[in-house]
């Protein structure tokens, strides 16, 4: 049985070569309409040996594929293939045990993206599709994404994602950390953002008259549609936005600095495989330490991913960036002192 990605595409070439009653398919006619198909879809595909369109056949005849009624007629010395039943089609038949493997694979990887907007769909189609798939043997899970099934306003998500797609504006009653209170706003949304396992929505509102506000999905306590015209985004390139901020928080009026960080040992192996921006550039100074150079706009979230490694790195510059980490240690150090005392 062949296993290889393409497997699934021969076998439909192959289908369709031998029930077609117009044309008579030898053994080279049907590498030749199987390579064709495989290059239109991957033109660096190699080449199809005899041997692989053989156990292709093997396994469509095998009760393992779909125990199909083959006929070997001969012309002269050479032989055709054909369906001994021309209305035959494995199309039509149920699912062998290789789509079955093959789907029960790909139902795990979208159970993966339950809650994410435009997947709202899955929470009703996975349990439809574990029903259709008889297994043969019991479920193994073998990969899992990231995600937050816990956090707050998630629930939100499909609903921001259908503004955003609709373009609709939202009434919210939104509470920050810092506020005792919520309140509300009148919202034109953007932009959805997901970073460090929270989502942040990205729009404008009167409040501040600002076009890239964000909020925090759960910071976000009821919200509705709101019958006013939508504020159309004419400022920002959402994908260009990004570029030079690690995180979603982009101080206003900053520029983009230079800023040299040292990775040392194991840390600095990590972050060679693992760049922390796009902008990285990296050299080994000696056998442990690794310089890191980035471009990007100084902000909150960088200054947390560097506390985050301890006492694995080191802020070369800038020097306003080395103060303001030697200030957070310094007061993290004082709570911790207290709380010994």
């Amino acid at each position: 049985m062949s296993t290889n990605k393409n497997a699934l595409i021969r076998y439909k070439v192959l289908d369709s070569c031998f029930r077609n009653p117009g044309k008579r398919y030898f053994i080279n006619s049907l590498i030749e309409e199987c390579e064709k198909v495989l290059a239109e879809i991957d033109p660096k595909t190699k080449g199809i040996s005899r041997r692989q369109i053989f156990d292709d056949i093997s396994f469509m005849e095998s009760s393992e594929g779909w125990s199909i009624d083959l006929e070997r007629l001969k012309d002269g010395k050479k032989v055709f293939y054909r369906y001994k039943d021309l209305s035959f089609s494995i199309n039509n038949m149920p699912l062998n045990e290789v789509e079955i493997n093959q789907l029960n694979d790909a139902v795990d990887i979208l159970s993966q993206f339950k809650g994410m907007p435009q997947f709202d769909w899955i929470s009703e189609m996975i349990p439809k599709l574990r029903q259709g798939i008889n297994s043969f043997g019991p479920e193994t899970k073998l990969m899992e994404f990231e995600s937050n099934e816990f956090l707050k306003g998630k629930d939100h998500l499909g609903t921001l994602y259908n503004a955003l797609k609709h373009k609709t504006p939202l009434k919210i009653s939104y509470q920050p950390y810092q506020n005792e209170v919520p309140y509300k706003l009148i919202f034109h949304p953007y932009y959805l953002k997901q970073y460090n396992g929270r989502w942040f929505l990205f729009g404008y509102s009167a409040m501040n008259g600002k076009s890239d506000w964000n909020l925090a999905i759960d910071r976000i306590l009821e919200l509705e549609d709101f019958s006013i015209p939508f504020k159309e985004n004419t400022e920002i390139n959402w994908v260009e936005y990004f570029e030079d901020i690690i995180g979603v928080t982009k101080p206003e009026g900053q520029p983009i600095q230079k800023i040299v960080l040292y990775f040392f040992g194991k840390t600095g192996r990590y972050i060679e495989s693992k760049p922390i921006h796009g902008s990285q550039k990296s050299k080994w100074i000696d056998p442990e330490t690794l310089e890191v150079r980035l471009e990007v706009i100084a902000n909150y979230e960088l200054e947390r991913l560097i506390l985050s490694y301890g006492e694995s790195v080191l802020v070369q510059s800038p020097s306003s960036l080395k103060k303001k980490i030697y200030s957070r240690i310094e007061a993290s150090l004082g709570m911790q002192g207290k709380n010994l005392q």
